[in-house]
């Protein structure tokens, strides 16, 4: 009935409203001079509306929500902009945890602000390069963003690397302050005498040489030195694993990170009552991009110092009440292992993200299983500042007709334009692999001190991968290989991840990696480099055999080699180069 009612009184009052249109414009031609009144009395109840305070308290009301939603990052444009606002706005709230060790946000600025005044005292200024040596630790951040509030930058260093090869990333980044952690003091050691550029060691934990890390920074009073850095500046500067040649320093800016960060608050729920697992080593784009998305959106940080205890792990993402984790397929694999894992307490997690690494098919419908939490598939590269495709959880149909898309790496990202190309850099249709090439605000700004690589790199504004791949109708990325992985037999291009994914479903195979070796007849022939299932019997025939079942004569592998467990780096990729040395060796060309 109340419906009935207000229709006739909405047309009374639009005849009303009408007539009195009319009625002011004939006064209007009659009495100019009256105009300006006339408009000034029309104006005036517009202005009783507009004060209206009810509506304004509804509007504010829904403002209030959205500020409190994104109050943890709101304005921040630097990665020195994360612990500036945190320290503000989340002061008392927890920012780190390691073992029995907690850092709220205030405390981590103080100590932030004291490396940052050590450093300065050290000579270290403007755009100039701080080394840093450790497993993952709470004073990794600390000299992260001491560094980002004077505007140096960054260089973590990967630990697992020989002492020669950590002396060539301190030069070659000509660090001025090196920061050694407790467990690489014989790598310190042996390279000490060889670091020219470097005017200041510290030692976490103390050396008889060296000043203590402790004492160092205890020395120095908890001021924000006040230095701004701009969006291009370089924040953080990691090295490249080196699979193909020696590492190149990849300089990530301020604008790199803020290209990306703001989408993990936005897609995966990071906020400042999330609490994040920093797992991965820091010294890899998957460790540091993953742990400063969480720390950018407000996040609890809970750092494990390694991965060795896949048990520890397991109970900590219980006891932490951890929502948020990101993992190789090869931890995910493990941690599956760890006995009475059906039966852990999963129930806080609500995403985990997994990539830099193939997942198999099993390993990815036991872990949706056993975490019963959301899964998203990444891709990403250093150069890229990470992630550049996503395969969404909703995409995760292990049974269903669209389970094909369990085998791509999902869509670009926001932000991201990614386009398949030729060798003459020109697009390719739907299903045609080609290289992978990416045009983003996250793309690095370039090969520290190799303006030729970084030219090589970046043609046009876009960045050549050297992965190859295609999409498909709907716009998703399959990864096929790297291209300078590529096997060519008589002519014909093999992808050895293609030929991988064929041979991991013979029920005998744990793991696999195909590799170019030299042949007089093709130039270049696959091998199968497999590791066999434990208490299973299989032969080369038996593998080859499959092969044929699966792939193109061509793609199927000659012969087979049998390994205990394939060598990889600690992202968890394939150390293809090190497989192919034997078979390469004392050739001057690595194809044929």
């Amino acid at each position: 009935m109340a419906t009935k009612r207000r229709k006739p009184t909405k047309k009374k009052s639009a005849k009303k409203k009408a007539a009195k249109k009319s009625a002011k414009k004939k006064t209007a031609k009659k009495k100019p001079a009256k105009k300006a009144k006339k408009k000034a009395a029309k104006k005036k109840p517009a202005r009783k509306k507009a004060a209206k305070k009810p509506a304004r308290a509804k509007v504010a009301k829904k403002s209030a929500k959205k500020k409190a939603a994104t109050k943890a990052a709101g304005g921040i444009t630097t990665i020195a902009g994360i612990i500036r606002t945190h320290a503000k706005n989340l002061s008392g709230k927890v920012a780190l945890v390691q073992g029995d060790r907690v850092q709220t946000w205030h405390e981590l600025y103080q100590r932030s602000s004291q490396v940052a005044q050590a450093l300065k005292a050290a000579g270290v200024g403007n755009q100039d390069r701080v080394a840093f040596l450790d497993k993952n630790s709470i004073e990794h951040f600390e000299v992260f963003y001491g560094c980002a509030m004077l505007n140096a930058v960054s260089v973590d260093i990967n630990f697992r690397l020989a002492p020669p090869e950590v002396a060539y990333i301190v030069n070659d980044s000509r660090a001025k302050v090196f920061v050694v952690g407790p467990d690489f003091v014989p790598v310190l050691d042996a390279i000490a005498g060889e670091l020219p550029h470097t005017k200041k060691i510290v030692v976490i934990g103390g050396h008889p040489k060296h000043e203590s890390y402790e004492s160092w920074v205890a020395g120095h009073s908890p001021v924000d030195p006040g230095v701004n850095s701009r969006p291009n500046d370089v924040a953080f500067q990691l090295y490249s694993s080196g699979t193909t040649g020696r590492p190149k320093g990849v300089m990530l800016t301020n604008d790199n990170f803020l290209g990306i960060l703001p989408s993990a608050r936005d897609l995966w729920g990071m906020n400042e009552h999330a609490i994040n697992l920093v797992a991965m080593p820091l010294f890899h784009i998957g460790g540091s991009g993953w742990a400063t998305a969480g720390q950018y959106n407000g996040c609890k940080s809970i750092i494990l110092r390694e991965t060795v205890d896949v048990g520890g792990i397991v109970k900590m993402i219980g006891e932490h009440r951890i929502t948020h984790a990101f993992m190789v397929p090869a931890l995910l694999a493990f941690t599956l292992m760890v006995p009475d894992v059906d039966k852990a307490d999963f129930s806080s997690l609500k995403l985990i993200a997994y990539g830099a690494s193939p997942i198999s098919e099993q390993v990815l419908a036991q872990s949706l299983k056993t975490f019963k939490c959301e899964f998203v598939q990444v891709y990403g590269l250093t150069e890229t500042t990470g992630v550049v495709t996503m395969l969404m959880h909703e995409d995760h149909d292990v049974d269903g007709p669209r389970k094909h898309l369990l085998r791509s790496c999902g869509k670009p990202s926001m932000g991201i334009e990614l386009k398949i190309v030729d060798e003459k850099g020109k697009e390719v249709a739907a299903g045609d692999v080609g290289e992978i090439i990416i045009r983003s605000k996250q793309v690095m700004k370039g090969y520290w001190n190799m303006p030729e690589e970084t030219a090589k790199s970046i043609r046009n504004g876009w960045f050549y991968t050297g992965d190859a791949g295609y999409k498909d109708k709907e716009g998703y990325v399959y990864i096929h290989d790297r291209v300078k992985d590529m096997i060519v037999s008589g002519g014909e291009n093999v992808y050895p991840a293609e030929v991988e994914n064929a041979l991991m479903k013979h029920p005998a195979i744990q793991d696999v990696a195909v590799i170019g070796i030299p042949d007089d007849r093709w130039g270049e022939v696959p091998l199968a480099i497999v590791v066999r299932k434990a208490g299973v019997e299989v032969t080369e025939d038996d593998i080859v055999a499959f092969g044929r079942t699966q792939l193109a004569g061509f793609k199927t592998p000659k012969k087979v080699a049998w390994i205990d467990a394939l060598p990889r780096n600690p992202s968890g990729k394939i150390l293809k180069k090190d497989l192919r040395a034997p078979y390469w060796q004392g050739r001057t060309r690595q194809v044929n």
